[in-house]
């Protein structure tokens, strides 16, 4: 610190630079807050302060208030329906019937994982009394059945897999039509065709494929994971690729030619120039392509009975107890709000990357 700043530091009174402080650190949130769905915070930080009550109760009513009314007018309103509607299953539950059955399920994780712990101690009991004896010591693994909360994780670890796979053919692909009019024209065809297939249609194939060609006595995936993550890359793959190719044909010009110019190699040209350029458009892709994979994971977990949430709603559909109905609005609103996080993980990703924060 200069002796300049040092004696504007020194006069400024103690309030004035705790305000500057409090400016600052709301400043630096403001870019952070909203992409985790947290802006509100920032005009509730301001209004104790007293910086500006009137337009801070504003702001926060806008982000906060009116999300909550309309959250809190919803659930009345299912409440007051639902008793309403009957089905083959008994009355659509309404809110109070469905967060039971989250309690169920979640007491139904506890349960199985306290068996499999007395299962592994078990067995480590068995093993400890055959290695005593000088036997073979076996180990097996536990066989209980998956619970609510395994099969969110398979269907995250699923999807997860499938957008990996779809990000890395899409964004080089991308860039090469973005870059070349004559790949792009060679392209073009092929992408309008298998673009608008559906899920439904792509699972069959892949089944098939892949039972076929992934033959192993040890494989490292079960064929069903490969059979939904393949499907979701080849349904999500094209909006990843479509955005790039858009953002890498719109950057400047004179970018390009400041390459050409300095002798840069193509793959230099690329990694400084392109994607820098084209990283908003390669985001806003990669977010469209993981909402995409996250509704069609679900569709193909149904159909072809794979692990994963789609399997769990299609047994409850099949099971058609009193608890079924309940337990899939669990699943969908599970669904909904797992694809609200992806979508806001994507954000932050996109924020951090372009130095950008979108509301």
């Amino acid at each position: 610190m200069n002796s300049i700043t040092q004696t504007a530091v020194a006069a400024t009174p103690r309030a004035g630079r705790t305000a500057v402080s409090l400016g600052y650190i709301l400043t630096r949130a403001a870019a952070i807050l909203p992409v985790a769905g947290l802006g509100w915070v920032i005009p509730l930080c301001r209004l104790i302060a007293l910086d500006a009550p009137r337009r801070q109760l504003a702001d926060l009513w806008r982000q906060l208030g009116v999300p909550v009314a309309a959250i809190v007018l919803f659930l009345l309103a299912w409440g007051a329906l639902a008793p309403k509607v009957q089905t083959s299953l008994g009355a659509v539950p309404g809110p109070v019937e469905v967060w039971e059955q989250v309690g169920n399920l979640m007491a139904d994780h506890r349960a199985e994982r306290a068996k499999e712990a007395a299962f592994h101690e078990r067995q480590a009991k068995r093993n400890a009394e055959v290695k005593a004896e000088g036997g073979e010591v076996k180990s097996r693994r536990f066989t209980g059945k998956p619970t609510y909360l395994d099969q969110i994780a398979t269907s995250l670890k699923t999807v997860f897999m499938g957008f990996v796979i779809a990000t890395v053919v899409a964004v080089p692909l991308g860039v090469m039509c973005g870059l070349s009019k004559v790949v792009n024209s060679a392209l073009n065809p092929l992408i309008q065709i298998f673009k608008p297939v559906s899920p439904l249609a792509w699972l069959p194939i892949v089944t098939m494929v892949v039972s076929a060609t992934y033959v192993s006595a040890d494989p490292m995936f079960e064929k069903a994971f490969l059979n939904s993550a393949i499907t979701v890359t080849l349904c999500s793959l094209w909006t990843t690729l479509i955005n790039t190719a858009i953002g890498v044909a719109s950057i400047d010009k004179d970018l390009v030619n400041v390459g050409r110019v300095l002798n840069l190699p193509m793959t230099t040209t690329i990694r400084k120039l392109v994607l820098p350029s084209a990283l908003p458009f390669i985001f806003t892709g990669m977010r469209l392509s993981l909402g995409v994979g996250w509704m069609v994971l679900i569709a193909a977990e149904m159909l072809a009975q794979n692990p994963g949430l789609g399997k769990f709603v299609w047994d409850e559909f099949q099971n058609g107890s009193s608890q079924s109905l309940a337990k899939i609005m669990v699943a969908v609103l599970t669904i909904g709000l797992i694809g609200f996080l992806l979508d806001r993980v994507m954000m932050a990703m996109q924020a951090m990357f372009t130095h950008s924060a979108t509301r």
